[in-house]
């Protein structure tokens, strides 16, 4: 059965999600610039392209919505399309705050909805080969996780929507630090004691251009994170250290560098340990992998492993964060 898909927002992220489809088709864009729903709906074939989300998610042909919106719109829409008997695919981080998604997740589960959350990093080729590796006991017991991510801005950054609390929920630690912290969940699981800091140093914004996160399990394996907008030089590294190797990967591909994957084992002597590397160039599939996985977990009514949960999760220490550093960015 080919899944009908309805797009809210056709920007950047819109755009990247009609390309990854795949066996689904687009059957009607949303946004409220139209001329932007127009242009999308005539590059896929889609019949119906509207400024009212509420219009596209009522579609009869639409199964499956994915909501790509700014941060204030992304719980409301999600809600709105479980109750109206469709799947989700949300973008990240899927709320402005964790108390938002608390509605959401319960009439998911009422409705017997799935709700994917957009961390597609996760999807990097990278990042799963990294996981492969870590599952098969390559780098012995987890101990800790170091991660960077930043970009340099632009022109007018602070003048962007990412910049008004209102609809963003926040600045950098809720934009590119949810990336970080969820993929620190993935790897080392759910974290007991959060510390940090977000500050503004540069860009004329009521919102932080950088954050800074220590991470602790019950265990204390523990996550090192810095997530920063004034980076200059776009910037990825996220390393993974166990008791025999480690795992770095660097670069996300496109400004970011090309992506890479190092596997440095430790030796019996210790020493120079043994080291394998793996080179991913060309275009990012993480978009495409992600949804297909998203389509499967619909065909086997299969909980999706990045969902309203780990969202909610990654949430609350956002949130924590913005408390302890002074910033109030309730809606």
């Amino acid at each position: 059965m080919t899944l009908g898909v309805a797009i809210i927002g056709c920007g950047l992220i819109g755009q990247k999600r009609a390309k990854a489809l795949g066996s689904a088709r687009l059957v009607a864009c949303a946004d409220i610039q139209l001329e932007r729903a127009l242009s999308l709906a005539r590059t896929y074939n889609a019949s119906r392209a509207t400024a009212d989300w509420r219009e596209a998610i009522s579609h009869p042909d639409v199964d499956l919505v994915i909501v790509a919106t700014t941060n204030n719109l992304l719980a409301e829409i999600t809600h709105a399309s479980v109750l109206a008997g469709k799947h989700v695919l949300v973008e990240k981080p899927a709320a402005l705050n964790a108390a938002q998604l608390e509605p959401v997740i319960a009439a998911a589960e009422a409705a017997g909805k799935l709700v994917r959350v957009g961390f597609n990093h996760r999807y990097h080729t990278a990042l799963l080969k990294a996981r492969e590796i870590i599952d098969s006991e390559g780098i012995g017991e987890m101990m800790f996780v170091r991660g960077r991510y930043g970009h340099g801005g632009r022109v007018g950054y602070d003048r962007e929507w990412r910049a008004d609390p209102a609809l963003s929920g926040g600045g950098e630690l809720i934009d590119q630090g949810v990336h970080l912290i969820d993929l620190s969940r993935w790897f080392l699981g759910d974290f007991a004691n959060v510390s940090g800091f977000a500050h503004t140093y540069f860009w004329d914004m009521p919102v932080d251009d950088n954050g800074f996160m220590i991470l602790r399990t019950a265990q204390e394996q523990t996550a090192h994170l810095h997530v920063s907008c004034t980076e200059w030089k776009n910037l990825f590294s996220f390393e993974i250290y166990g008791r025999n190797a480690k795992l770095h990967i660097d670069g996300l591909g496109g400004s970011y560098g090309v992506e890479r994957l190092a596997y440095y084992k430790m030796l019996p002597q210790m020493g120079p340990p043994e080291t394998t590397m793996w080179e991913y160039p060309g275009e990012d599939k993480s978009w495409q992998v992600e949804f297909a996985e998203f389509l499967q977990d619909i065909a086997l009514n299969r909980q999706p492993a990045a969902n309203l949960h780990d969202a909610y999760a990654a949430l609350q220490i956002v949130e924590q964060i913005y408390k302890d550093s002074g910033y109030d960015h309730r809606s």
